[in-house]
């Protein structure tokens, strides 16, 4: 069996990629990998549904974390994706009886060690296959604190489940890395891209124009309407809490990037920047809160409360990127 260095991360796609790279020699931590994968975002899309609401993500879409990391690194990923599950599964042994651990992606609600509770239909979840005894493949899935098993029947399941963002089997893994990647470089790229996009994005659903956007939105909602309003509330709660890392979540994350970034370049701009996202993930908590109380009818439903702490939450945001962007980081 491979030796394989299960560490319970934040996210599984950057915690799924960190690993990969640790254990073929490249030791980066999980928000390094994610701030430089320029992953972090916020869009609302309301012709996209998800569950027949309007689409709300804090980060970009699934697969953007390696794609980005790749291009912002110079470090390859092979990907392969198959028709067949039996296909899948034969490469997928192929490779762990090579020694060889890979990604995968695959669906939460059809792996056998998510608890029921845990369980919904996410097609996109990312972990890691390093080993097989009998008919268990070993898992190292960076949403636990410890390695996990999955039958092949369950595993090829959720592998090859149908519907949005359809795994298709999809294997991935770096290929051999010949030298260490230039941070004081890649850091400030990434710096900027990331602060750009949600500065001055044209699209007035993204970024910090599009927590503008849907706190207008809230404020016109109709009491006439409040069954649907407390859907929609509920909905963003739970996209920003739940699914994934959620938005307080990913702004943690990436306030540990550029804590960690502050110590390779040596910038004390960088630790008062980070402050400054921490400080906005405590406000996207303050918002769930918030509207979490008026859900359960432990305080009145407040239109323009929640706006307000979207404001906030804004605010916040556009500040720490204007600083990020006022940083002579090279």
């Amino acid at each position: 069996m491979t030796d394989f260095d299960h560490q319970q991360t934040a996210h599984c796609e950057s915690g799924a990629v960190a690993a990969l790279l640790r254990h073929n020699g490249l030791d980066l931590s999980e928000p390094m990998v994610f701030g430089l994968s320029t992953a972090l975002t916020y869009a609302y899309i309301p012709l996209v549904k998800m569950g027949g609401m309007p689409l709300l993500a804090y980060r970009m879409p699934p697969g953007r974390v390696i794609r980005g990391l790749s291009k912002r690194l110079g470090v390859r990923f092979h990907f392969e994706r198959f028709r067949r599950p039996a296909d899948g599964t034969r490469a997928l042994d192929q490779y762990l009886q090579q020694g060889s651990p890979v990604g995968l992606q695959a669906s939460v609600y059809w792996l056998p060690y998510f608890p029921e509770n845990m369980r919904f239909h996410f097609n996109a979840h990312n972990l890691v296959a390093y080993g097989k005894e009998g008919d268990d493949y070993l898992i190292s899935d960076p949403t636990f604190e410890e390695p996990m098993r999955a039958d092949t029947a369950s595993l090829q399941r959720a592998r090859f489940v149908k519907g949005m963002l359809a795994p298709k089997g999809l294997i991935y893994y770096p290929e051999p890395i010949t030298e260490a990647p230039d941070l004081h470089k890649a850091i400030p790229g990434a710096i900027r891209s990331t602060s750009n996009m949600m500065l001055r994005t044209p699209l007035p659903f993204v970024g910090i124009r599009g927590i503008r956007h849907v706190a207008r939105h809230m404020e016109k909602l109709s009491p006439a309407n409040e069954h649907y309003n407390k859907l929609l509330i509920g909905h963003m709660v739970r996209m920003q809490e739940e699914i994934g890392t959620g938005g307080a979540g990913f702004r943690f994350l990436f306030a540990s990037f550029l804590q960690e970034s502050a110590g390779i370049l040596s910038n004390d701009g960088l630790k008062a920047a980070a402050d400054q996202f921490t400080d906005a993930g405590d406000e996207w908590r303050r918002f769930a809160l918030y509207a979490a109380k008026m859900l359960k009818g432990r305080s009145t439903l407040d239109y323009g409360k929640l706006a307000a702490q979207l404001r906030q939450v804004a605010d916040m945001e556009q500040q720490g990127y204007r600083m990020l962007l006022d940083l002579k980081l090279g």
